[in-house]
């Protein structure tokens, strides 16, 4: 028998720290990015999960939504936030069709939230490259596999195909692949969000506005 889903739902509870971490957005930097960095290191720092992994939303041709979850390769000043794909994948497809996008990071360990969405551009191939190749063998071998979001005949296929790859990467590490793509979003947005027991969560919301941004607070 299949358990009770609502249950289930019922008997979880949300935050369960005490007491959750404060937030005054008024000493809040002036560029979201520096915010970012700073709660990423305090995410690491209290055990966070893989705190580099997020939500990435795209949309298809006919602005149908679409979300999984990537892993951040990056973030600066000049580019903003990076992550990777094979420009064949859905998600490459949604990318060349539709080049915006949404990026969410979910922290329980402190109840916060990053929200990021912006233009999303590619970066030249040699550069996609060497940050695939700055990885781990598993990552090119991944890579080298190939044929992301086409159909599957068996995992049976799957296996010599990935066992394959695997030779190849640890044979030749520097190995290429050639649909292998950088994706780099430049924000127009980054809202943070700090959970509070009392519900009373704090969210910070920075706009671009030409080259500086705007700060607003919004309503839980």
């Amino acid at each position: 028998m299949a358990p009770d889903l609502d249950e289930l739902l019922r008997s979880l509870r949300v935050w369960d720290l005490d007491p959750l971490p404060s937030f005054d957005p008024a000493t809040a930097p002036d560029d979201p990015l520096d915010l970012f960095t700073t709660w990423f290191a305090q995410a690491v720092a209290a055990g966070q999960p893989e705190p580099h992994t997020m939500s990435l939303a795209t949309a298809d041709e006919q602005g149908l939504p679409d979300v999984r979850t990537v892993m951040l390769h990056g973030a600066d000043a000049a580019h903003g936030w990076s992550f990777a794909s094979h420009a064949g994948s859905r998600k490459g497809r949604h990318l060349a069709a539709r080049p915006y996008a949404a990026l969410g990071f979910y922290w329980p360990a402190q109840a916060r939230q990053i929200r990021v969405r912006g233009r999303v551009t590619t970066a030249p191939p040699e550069e996609a490259q060497a940050d695939l190749h700055a990885r781990s063998t598993g990552a090119l071998a991944a890579a080298l596999t190939g044929r992301q979001s086409e159909p599957l005949d068996s995992l049976d296929e799957l296996a010599r195909a990935s066992d394959a790859a695997w030779a190849r990467a640890e044979r030749a590490p520097h190995t290429p692949a050639p649909t292998w793509t950088l994706y780099r979003l430049r924000p127009e947005e980054a809202e943070f969000f700090q959970g509070d027991a009392r519900r009373r969560h704090v969210r910070l919301v920075y706009r671009r506005d030409g080259d500086r941004w705007t700060r607003t607070l919004l309503w839980p």
